[in-house]
C-alpha cells in the first residue's frame, strides 16, 4: 500500500536497493547477505542483511492470456460480479490474476476454491 511503502521509505532501518537483482542469498546457518547486481551498471555488490522479504504477487503476470480474456488497463483478468468467470465462457481467473487490492496467499487461495466451485457448476451445467 502507499502508507507501507512511505513507511518504509522514512524507515532509518530500511535501505533500498534501486535497480538490483538478487543474485544470490549468503549466509552458513542463516541469511547474512545478497549478492546484487545493478540492472544498469552491471556492477555486483555484497549486501549485509539479516533477513529476506519476497513480494509476490504485485504483478498479475497475465501475458500469456493477454490475447485470450479480457483484462483491465493494468494487466488483471476482468471476471464477472461476483463469480470468477472471465470474458471466454468455461476460463475462470482467481488469485493474483484478479486481485489488485489485497494480494495476499490467503485471498489467492480463497479465489483458487471459487474458481473450482465455479468451474465444477459450469461442467455440470453442460450435462444438462
Amino acid at each position: 500500500s502507499h502508507i507501507m511503502a512511505e513507511r518504509a521509505v522514512n524507515d532509518p532501518k530500511i535501505d533500498f536497493a534501486w535497480n538490483s537483482t538478487v543474485d544470490s542469498i549468503n549466509g552458513e546457518n542463516s541469511v547474512e547477505s545478497l549478492t546484487l547486481t545493478d540492472t544498469v551498471t552491471g556492477e555486483q555488490r555484497d549486501l549485509d542483511v539479516s533477513g529476506v522479504f519476497v513480494a509476490i504477487g504485485h504483478d498479475p503476470r497475465s501475458e500469456i492470456i493477454r490475447d485470450q480474456v479480457k483484462l483491465d488497463p493494468n494487466g488483471y483478468v476482468l471476471v464477472e460480479t461476483e463469480t470468477t468467470a472471465t470474458s471466454v465462457p468455461g476460463v475462470f481467473a482467481c488469485g493474483d490474476l484478479v486481485d489488485h487490492r489485497y494480494r495476499q496467499a490467503i485471498t489467492a487461495a480463497g479465489t483458487g476454491c471459487e474458481a473450482a466451485l465455479d468451474a465444477e457448476k459450469y461442467l455440470a451445467a453442460l450435462n444438462d
